[in-house]
């Protein structure tokens, strides 16, 4: 890795430059997120050895919506295996937005895990007897990759419960194809709350850290997934996690990452460190404006990029290997 100082370094100038784009706007579909203050930003790195490099609003609280999608899909194959999922959701990257009612018309499985419709699919097929012990394991789930406790925003879940038709519309299009089972509302209502998990931007890093770390949060040194299902969850998000985005990201970017209306992205170096940043300012494909400046910089100037093999900033053959 780079020398701590010089890390330190890169992150200030990236939230010193990017600190005052105006660019995008706060989701507004969701009532409770148009209250967000647009002008927080903050970035964090945590690496496998569990070092922890951070700037800006760190410690802002944020519900972590659509990033919740990659976590859920982990747990899924768990419960289910990589085999079964894929009778109920599929791993084709998709052109349209984020929450198309749209499904494969051969299959009629909903796209890929990383969309609306295959993230109520994948939420749907979290094992629990009941409401009450299927949020638990999820949220025991968050724990594990986070290394503490998490908790519901309330508020974020009654506004995304109230006011989410398009997404009973999916469901319920998927239950007509038998891609989920009839406890529609219980599995919507455990959607919404997985979305209205509240995080902060070390925690997104720590959780992504936790991927790049074969599963392993690397401050807790707790096993948060099982490390044969890390590639499954990488390569969806590596081809699907940025919503239709996500060809320009793999071209220019070059890692696997996941976006959230919050404003919110990831980024897993596998091997190396996981990346967080936060910065509510979305453009109009749903991804934090100044998320995709920092992250496409951060890979530039760290040569990150998984087909660029050359890199001279970091040791010789640590993220080649």
């Amino acid at each position: 890795m780079m020398a701590q100082e010089n890390l330190e370094a890169v992150l200030n100038d990236l939230h010193w430059k990017y600190k005052s784009l105006q660019d995008g706007a706060v989701a507004k579909y969701i009532p409770e997120l148009a209250k967000v203050n647009p002008e927080l930003f903050s970035i964090c790195v945590v690496t496998v050895d569990g070092e922890v490099y951070q700037v800006g609003d760190d410690k802002q609280l944020f519900t972590i919506q659509s990033i919740s999608k990659v976590f859920a899909y982990g747990l899924a194959l768990e419960d289910h295996g990589r085999d079964y999922v894929l009778t109920r959701v599929g791993v084709e990257p998709t052109g349209d937005a984020f929450n198309a009612i749209i499904l494969d018309e051969q299959s009629n499985r909903p796209l890929n895990p990383m969309v609306n419709a295959g993230a109520i699919a994948t939420t749907s097929l979290i094992k629990g007897n009941g409401a009450t012990e299927r949020l638990n394991r999820m949220l025991n789930m968050f724990r594990r990759y986070i290394g503490h406790d998490v908790f519901v925003d309330i508020s974020v879940f009654t506004s995304e419960r109230s006011t989410g038709h398009r997404n009973r519309a999916m469901a319920h299009l998927m239950l007509n194809f038998g891609m989920i089972d009839p406890n529609i509302e219980e599995s919507l209502d455990l959607y919404f709350q997985q979305c209205a998990v509240m995080v902060n931007c070390q925690d997104l890093a720590v959780m992504a850290a936790t991927l790049a770390n074969k599963g392993i949060n690397p401050l807790t040194k707790e096993r948060a997934v099982n490390s044969s299902y890390i590639k499954d969850i990488l390569s969806v998000m590596y081809t699907c996690g940025m919503y239709n985005f996500a060809g320009e990201w793999a071209y220019k970017i070059g890692i696997p990452a996941k976006s959230g209306v919050c404003g919110g992205i990831i980024a897993i170096v596998p091997n190396q460190m996981g990346i967080g940043v936060f910065s509510p300012r979305l453009d109009a494909r749903g991804n934090s404006v100044r998320g995709v400046k920092v992250c496409e910089e951060l890979s530039q100037h760290l040569g990150l990029h998984l087909f660029e093999c050359s890199r001279n900033n970091l040791k010789s053959g640590d993220l080649c290997n």
